[in-house]
Formats: structure tokens, sequence, C-alpha cells
């Protein structure tokens, strides 16, 4: 519909599109650059961001340019994982049938990250996400997979990634073990006006729009609705396109985005 009107190839501010079409903010690719870090290192951090900031959107960039040959990608994404089952979810990606008892699956998967490691010369990227839903047993258990070393050497990288609250939650008395096995620390911000401008005109660039179609003021507007926020820009913009389409008009100014802002408030 949006794309059929202006005459695009594809529609903008979509999940769908590519990783290479991305748009690359700094704090997006500080973002990527420490997950790959961690990756290449094999250690264990931390990611935060506000929801929508665009966290997703960095591990599926760092999965597209990792090396199937030489790792072995991991991502779980399951609040209410407990620790009786953690190993086992682990083993059923590897594609290892896991045994009964949570000690036996324990062994099972440390048995196989380091036959993966000293033998495939493969190291094992286990992300977790959500991790501010995590209850405070699995956090422990999550620390266990740290104790994975033989001489400082571990054989896998390991990520929790979730929103601000985890900080809160890590820096509790309880989970201090935890924060002082993390190598890597980073929290991932929205874009500022200059970058939500970018943003907005690099996702119409990309499909296809041969000319400006948000003025300066619905641009502004934008911003100071989403504070920079990747996700929610893509629903206002996306809003705001119907709208022009909706009354045949192919600028989107402030007026459009005016409207938009005031159907949210409705809900």
């Amino acid at each position: 519909m949006i794309s059929h009107f202006f005459e695009w190839n594809r529609t903008p501010f979509t999940k769908e599109i590519p990783t290479e079409d991305l748009y690359q903010s700094s704090s997006f690719q500080q973002c990527v650059a420490r997950l790959q870090y961690m990756v290449k290192t094999r250690s264990f951090g931390l990611v935060t961001g506000e929801i929508g900031a665009g966290k997703s959107t960095a591990i599926r960039s760092l999965r597209d340019g990792l090396d199937l040959t030489k790792y072995q990608f991991i991502y779980l994404c399951d609040s209410s994982l407990k620790p009786r089952d953690f190993y086992r979810e682990l083993l059923h990606h590897l594609g290892i049938p896991p045994k009964f008892l949570r000690s036996e699956t324990k062994r099972q998967f440390e048995h196989a990250v380091w036959d993966l490691y000293e033998n495939q010369q493969k190291t094992v990227v286990v992300i977790i996400d959500e991790g501010h839903l995590l209850q405070g047993d699995m956090l422990q258990e999550i620390r266990f997979l740290t104790n994975f070393q033989i001489d400082s050497i571990s054989p896998l990288a390991l990520v929790i990634v979730g929103q601000p609250e985890l900080r809160s939650t890590l820096q509790m008395r309880l989970f201090k073990p935890i924060t002082q096995r993390m190598n890597v620390r980073y929290h991932l911000g929205g874009l500022d006006r200059e970058e939500t401008r970018k943003y907005i005109e690099h996702q119409l660039e990309m499909a296809g729009a041969k000319h400006p179609i948000f003025t300066g003021e619905a641009i502004n507007s934008i911003y100071g609705h989403t504070r920079g926020i990747p996700r929610e820009i893509n629903n206002v913009c996306t809003a705001c396109l119907l709208d022009a389409v909706v009354r045949k008009e192919k600028l989107v100014d402030a007026t459009h985005v005016d409207r938009i802002l005031n159907e949210y408030k409705e809900f």
C-alpha cells in the first residue's frame, strides 16, 4: 500500500530490512563492535538498552556476520527459563539429546563446548536475551557457564542482553560475582536529533525514495516524541505514511505527525 502509492521498491520502517541496509548510528556501531569483541575473545558481557533501541537488531547484525564454520550460534529468549531446563535447551541447540539429571546435562554441555573448541576449532556463542526477566536462580546458573575455563582459556562467548533494569539487578550484592566476571558492558542508547533525521532518510532511501518525504518540522516532532528510539520512530513514521496515503499526499509535514500523536493519546 505505502510502497505502491509512493512508487518505492519496498516498504520502509519494517523489521525485514536486510542487515547490509541497516542504518549504522555511532551507538549501534559501538554495540556491534563490542559484541564482536566478546565473540572473538570468548568473553562474558552485558548489553542493555531501552525497548526498541536496537538490541535485537545488533544481535542479528552480529549473527549474520559470523563465519558459521568457526562459530556455533545459540540464541535463547525465554523469560520462564529455569536452571533445570537451561542446559537441556542449550544441548537441544547443539543437536545433543539431553540426559535426565541437571548435573548430567551440565556435564554434557561442558563436554560438547570443549569438544567443539578443541577438535573442530569452533567457538560456541550463547546470547541470552530478555535477561531482565530472568529469576535470580537463573542468573546464578548463568554464572556457572563462565567457569568453563582451563588455564584462563574460555571455550565459549556468553552475552546477556536486557532492558536497563537488568543493570540495577546485577548491582545487588547477591550478583556481584556475576558482574565481576563481565569483561564488557555496554548500554545502547537512542539516536540524537541529527541521527534521527539520518535514520529516517536512510530508511526511505533504502526503500527507493528519490526525494525527501518528511519535512524538517515533521522529523523534529518525531524525535521529540520517540526520544530517538528506532522502534518508536518506525511506528510513528509508518502511521504518518499511511495517513499521507489515505489523503493522497506525498509529503509528510508536522500536521501529519501531530495528527498521529493525537491518535496515540487516545490509547
